[in-house]
């Protein structure tokens, strides 16, 4: 019986190799659209798809960021500044890939632009900061997405959005796990009304890399004045010991980061111009060998495993 389930699921693995490694034609004539490429994931995704030969169109926040892509990068790659937090940024930059993309449509609309806040407990961080990422990791995707949604229809194509695994498992950073979450979600909501239109939707979903936003430095001081600028009883609530430990806490965590970013950007790449796309990526180790069997644990389990080790606020009871 054993051997029967074995050769069953060694069939599935093969038959699955089979039809994710089938390319789609014509890879030269199709354009891609990348939001967040002045740096990470979207600057490496844009000089990896320019290598393959398809036409990449970068969006980056800076011209600096702009500069430095084309730089390093053929003729074929444009690049035009957009800030997903503004309408009139987000209609421009629709106009201006549609002047690129005349009939044939756009065959990729990659969502990478993101942010991060400070990694501390929720209670410590502004109501501005929970609209700040919000604006820019959900309703900026979103809005983007629909600007540029007749176009990719058009081609018949693909979007990529970038959630995180904090998408599935809420592990810490209330906000960005809940803009992560609420990325899943539209997505899986497209997937569904999209299908009659051959239009395929993928989620990216990175572990721990060692990106801009888990810049070792930049993430420890953030921390240390988000605490500052705490209340003070929400400090004694918690205690400087708490505060001591959390901190690092958080630094052994980063320290841990991948460095190794095209087990995101292959995954990127993979759903672009795969002719049978995964519905989900999870892109890293500790993706794909912890938090996703994490997150077919009972919640209570689940719970036990990821506190254990936290340490205790000063007033606990």
């Amino acid at each position: 019986m054993w051997l029967y389930l074995a050769a069953l699921v060694g069939l599935y693995y093969l038959l699955r190799w089979y039809r994710e490694r089938q390319v789609v034609s014509d890879l030269r004539d199709k354009y891609v659209f990348i939001t967040g490429c002045d740096s990470g994931f979207g600057n490496l995704l844009a000089r990896q798809l320019d290598l393959r030969g398809l036409r990449v169109l970068a969006a980056c926040l800076t011209e600096k960021g702009a500069e430095q892509l084309r730089d390093q990068t053929s003729d074929r790659l444009e690049t035009v500044i957009l800030d997903v937090t503004k309408t009139e940024s987000i209609s421009a930059a629709t106009e201006w890939v549609k002047e690129r993309v005349g009939d044939r449509g756009l065959w990729g609309l990659v969502n990478n632009a993101g942010i991060f806040h400070p990694l501390c407990c929720t209670e410590w961080l502004k109501i501005e900061t929970y609209v700040d990422v919000l604006k820019v990791n959900l309703i900026g995707l979103m809005e983007v997405t629909l600007s540029m949604l007749p176009l990719v229809r058009k081609a018949q194509g693909r979007i990529v959005n970038v959630s995180s695994i904090l998408g599935r498992v809420a592990f810490f950073g209330g906000v960005y796990c809940s803009s992560k979450y609420g990325v899943e979600a539209f997505s899986d909501i497209l997937r569904r009304e999209l299908q009659h239109f051959r239009v395929k939707i993928s989620i990216v979903e990175p572990g721990y890399f060692r990106t801009g936003m888990t810049d070792l430095l930049w993430s420890l001081g953030r921390i240390k004045q988000a605490w500052e600028e705490v209340p003070s009883h929400i400090k004694e609530a918690y205690g400087q010991k708490f505060f001591d430990a959390y901190h690092n806490g958080v630094k052994q965590g980063l320290l841990r980061c991948s460095t190794n970013l095209n087990l995101v950007t292959d995954c990127m790449e993979h759903a672009l111009i795969s002719v049978h796309p995964r519905t989900r990526y999870s892109a890293g180790w500790d993706s794909q060998f912890f938090f996703i069997p994490l997150s077919y644990l009972p919640t209570s389990l689940a719970d036990y495993i990821l506190t254990r080790s936290w340490p205790k606020p000063a007033q606990a009871v």
